[in-house]
């Protein structure tokens, strides 16, 4: 032969993808690879061709070219197929990523195939090559790449017959791990696929049992997480860093749990400790970002941005983040920055959740309900009933339909957050959002919000809800005592707005201007400090705060800020 497939298989498996697909083209046009007299070399050629082409992330051709192959494959007489086929080890990788120079097989060659329409976003094509695969012919990748594609396609029963394959074959896919516990498989059900390796004298080793009980409890914390009982979880999860200190994946999940239960300076400290072990990850650090961002920490979250547009930037989460930098400067571009990061990948919430708040803050409420209700659908957690929950903002799927009016939409979607969470403050806090809505619900109201505080003595949203419930029904004093009083364990800028805003209502101007400042010193970006602050002084030089001026042309943003600020909860 004029080229030895030997030879693209080495620049294969060295990188050289450039190189293995200009030899591969005179591979396949070789005299040697004549379609009519060696049909086999010919498709062996091009699939050697489509292995460099889909390293080049030319999915396309390689598409194209593998197709080529089983063209070519399925004319090539059928004993020859057979005495292929068994020559073939049982063990072979069918990765597009793996190189073989011996004949072709049929199933290992769609898998490839899939594979290209999965970097293409295209499910549906993909899945139809992988179903052309039969069942017993499929080895553990295929099962993945199967689990995954059903699970987007929201197969749910086929996709966890394809996750629980996974475990048989090996248990330690913790991808399937994850999958099987966010479809409702429970933690005997999981425990029961892994393979047993008993020793040759009948007993199982003690390293196998030493590995099989962190396996054990990860699983374990995954179906905490999985049914909402982050307590349990986070516990879990913290005791396996202590088993594995500096394990970069547990401190990301800890820290994703702990930002979902509002446990926010936490998982800030446990994104930076990541971080700081390894500067180069990307997953999570949108929610990293929207940490920062209820932080007003706008020089971390700038410099975050740009390190991850460094790092990889067609990531989803990059595009999340860039979002979050960019609401403050730009709010269609960051929408528009939101919408790229869910088309690279339809499954990524934090997108859905970025979306549905930039789409309320524009006055939105249908579309930010779909984008909310998206986020749901993936994950019922309670993120997608309440937002990012950024301070001094009210977003959410449950925020979105009273901004509609919808009542009754609003309360189904907050009890639908109370039965997914039962023991979860933030959940009892949107029942009392909903009933505060209305002034014959405001007693309810207020019950909802002293059972938050109950079962979460820490959580400053339930008393900020409260606090404002109090000033609407002429209750000043018992607001501003309950501010006060968590001012002595919380120095929190938002604790001082609200009762900055209490006294300038009663006209305490002196006391309403010391908690302004307060607030600004604490947190420099506060706006609703900013503004309030600006409205303060005009107050005190006995000018109407509300009035027009001639060369005020900030009139409506003006105004945008003090219902910015009678919406602070």
């Amino acid at each position: 032969m004029d080229v030895p497939k030997e030879q693209i298989a080495t620049l294969l498996e060295h990188g050289l993808y450039s190189s293995a697909q200009m030899l591969g083209c005179f591979l396949v046009s070789s005299p040697a690879a004549n379609a009519e007299t060696t049909p086999h070399i010919k498709a062996e050629s091009l699939v050697l061709l489509g292995d460099a082409l889909f390293r080049e992330r030319d999915y396309r051709r390689a598409i194209h070219t593998y197709k080529q192959a089983l063209q070519y494959y399925k004319i090539i007489p059928k004993q020859s197929q057979t005495t292929s086929r068994s020559s073939l080890p049982s063990n072979r990788s069918s990765s597009p990523n793996s190189f073989n120079i011996s004949a072709i097989n049929e199933n290992e060659v769609k898998f490839k195939i899939a594979s290209c329409h999965c970097a293409l976003s295209e499910n549906r094509a993909a899945l139809a090559e992988m179903e052309g695969i039969p069942g017993k012919a499929r080895n553990l990748q295929m099962h993945l790449l199967m689990g995954k594609l059903y699970r987007n396609s929201r197969h749910i029963r086929p996709a966890i017959a394809c996750y629980k394959e996974c475990l048989r074959h090996c248990p330690y896919v913790l991808d399937a791990i994850t999958a099987l516990a966010e479809l409702g498989a429970t933690f005997k059900d999981i425990i029961s696929l892994f393979p047993q390796t008993p020793m040759r004298s009948g007993k199982a080793s003690f390293d196998h049992f030493d590995s099989s009980r962190w396996l054990q409890r990860y699983v374990e914390a995954q179906c905490c997480i999985a049914s909402n009982d982050y307590k349990g979880g986070l516990e879990l999860f913290s005791d396996l860093l202590q088993r594995f200190p500096n394990n970069i994946h547990l401190l990301l999940e800890i820290a994703k749990i702990e930002a979902i239960i509002g446990k926010n300076d936490e998982a800030i400290m446990n994104f930076e400790k990541a971080r700081s072990i390894d500067p180069y990850i990307v997953t999570y650090m949108d929610e990293y970002a929207m940490l920062l961002k209820t932080k007003s920490d706008y020089l971390k979250l700038n410099k975050l941005a740009h390190d991850l547009l460094s790092i990889d930037p067609t990531k989803p989460e990059v595009f999340v983040t860039l979002s979050v930098l960019w609401e403050r400067k730009d709010e269609r571009g960051a929408l528009s920055y939101a919408e790229k990061g869910i088309q690279i990948d339809e499954r990524h919430i934090p997108g859905y959740i970025m979306k549905g708040n930039l789409l309320l803050t524009a006055k939105r409420a249908e579309a930010a309900v779909i984008a909310f209700r998206g986020a749901q659908e993936l994950r019922p957690d309670i993120r997608s009933y309440q937002g990012a929950a950024f301070k001094g903002e009210k977003q959410g799927l449950v925020h979105s339909y009273l901004s509609l009016s919808k009542t009754k939409e609003a309360l189904y979607a907050a009890r639908e957050a109370m039965k997914a969470m039962p023991q979860s403050a933030k959940a009892l806090k949107l029942v009392g959002d909903v009933h505060a809505s209305n002034s014959s619900g405001r007693e309810k109201a207020k019950k909802f919000y002293e059972s938050a505080l109950r079962l979460e003595p820490g959580y400053l949203g339930a008393a900020l809800a409260l606090a404002e419930l109090h000033v609407i029904e002429g209750r000043n004093g018992d607001a501003v005592s309950l501010l006060e009083r968590y001012l002595k364990d919380w120095a929190d800028d938002s604790l001082h707005v609200k009762l900055a805003q209490v006294f300038a209502a009663t006209n305490m101007l002196q006391d309403a201007l010391s908690h302004y400042q307060a607030a600004l010193r604490i947190n420099s970006q506060n706006e609703a400090a900013k503004k309030g602050l600006e409205r303060l002084e005009k107050q005190m030089k006995g000018v109407d705060p509300d009035a027009p001026e001639e060369d005020d042309e900030n009139e409506v943003e003006d105004a945008d800020g003090d219902q910015e600020e009678t919406d602070l909860l």
